[in-house]
């Protein structure tokens, strides 16, 4: 038994040494060093790091070369009698004299970069509200009237049994967010559930969304680009599923991003006073579905047995429509359950209800139109 356990041991790390040896693309991305980012305020932070850094380098040094020294040269071999003394003022005076210097030539640097990273309202050029929802980003431009959820992207969902296959694996969304360079954005945090973390490590911006608070951050992306980031606080079942994507470009590119999305808010408008088909709302309810339903009800409606229930023969699905309008738009207290009112508009709400009542092996054979979650807000 033990000689099949040591076998195993040395079977793991043969494993754990060929893998190392077998992956080169890998390795190549493997850094140890912070992130320098594309922003002022992350450079003044590298610069930072790299500056303690390089006092711990030299102090390290030193202290070890002395001891070497030492060891080396008072080794018993050469007959070094240890001396007996009670205290030494000069040493005294040193070790609390250099320390001290030391400190202060790192506290005046660092306090003037902790200072610059607190400075986020003055000469804000833009002004966007993240909300840390489960499991989804919202932005809101407070200025410009422009709102949207920023999701998973399908395609990581697609491949989640063969990861390998999608470059980006569970860093893509399904909608941008889009910032204009050389401006400086300030950036208003809060969530409306529990804990999350908005991180992108080139922006340098990491702040916590906390329900019933606002933190706040800056930055002012130096470079065009595509910069990605992640949740970083335990969150929940899904919290590895909150991906950041940031579409670094010109003025001109985002003020044509903003004209479109409020285009497209317009027209989100205007199709709320449609009479929508039941083809059309299920095909698009479909979608919805799976962006912002199946993380907790399953892909098929089954549910998670003791946490989430079944949307498959579910009586709120295939009871009474107020009821079920009532539950999505409302959510429902005490529970995991959230209000979809500030997340979907009113064709989204709707088609995702005609879609659950006709799908998931449910057969209601009516439909929910707009306007119904129209009045129902």
């Amino acid at each position: 038994m033990i000689f099949n356990k040591l076998s195993r041991c040395s079977s793991s790390v043969a494993m754990g040494i060929l893998s190392m040896l077998v992956m080169p693309v890998a390795q190549a991305e493997y850094k140890l060093n912070m992130t320098e980012g594309v922003t002022p305020i992350s450079q003044d932070l590298y610069g930072l790091h790299m500056l303690v850094f390089w006092i711990c380098v030299v102090i390290g040094v030193l202290v070890f070369a002395v001891m070497a020294w030492s060891i080396f040269h008072h080794r018993k071999s050469k007959g070094a009698v240890a001396s007996n003394f009670h205290e030494s003022t000069t040493i005294e005076i040193i070790w609390t004299v250099a320390p001290l210097l030391i400190l202060i030539g790192i506290a005046i640097p660092a306090t003037a970069t902790l200072l610059d990273l607190e400075d986020a309202k003055t000469n804000a050029d833009i002004t966007l509200q993240v909300t840390g929802i489960q499991w989804k980003w919202k932005y809101t431009f407070v200025d410009e009237d422009v709102s949207f959820i920023s999701s998973l992207a399908q395609s990581s969902r697609d491949v989640i049994k063969d990861p390998t296959s999608n470059e980006n694996y569970l860093l893509e969304v399904d909608n941008e967010l889009v910032l204009p360079v050389g401006k400086k954005i300030r950036f208003l945090f809060h969530s409306n559930d529990v804990i999350h973390a908005w991180f992108v490590p080139a922006l340098a911006v990491k702040q916590d969304s906390i329900p019933g608070f606002i933190n706040d951050s800056w930055a002012i992306i130096e470079k065009p680009g595509i910069y990605r980031g992640q949740c970083a606080e335990l969150c929940g079942k899904d919290h590895g599923f909150m991906p950041i994507v940031v579409n670094a470009v010109s003025q001109p590119e985002y003020e044509e991003w903003l004209a479109g999305m409020k285009a497209e808010a317009a027209a989100a408008a205007a199709a709320g006073e449609e009479e929508w088909s039941m083809q059309d709302l299920v095909a698009r309810g479909e979608t919805v579905y799976q962006a912002n339903c199946a993380a907790c009800h399953g892909a098929t409606g089954a549910g998670i047995p003791g946490a989430f229930p079944a949307m498959t023969g579910s009586a709120i699905v295939n009871g009474d429509p107020a009821g079920h309008i009532d539950i999505v738009v409302n959510g429902k207290t005490g529970t995991s359950m959230a209000s979809f009112k500030g997340q979907l508009n009113d064709v989204d709400i709707a088609a995702v209800l005609t879609y659950e009542r006709n799908s998931l092996g449910n057969s209601v054979g009516d439909m929910i139109q707009p306007s119904a979650i129209k009045n129902a807000r």
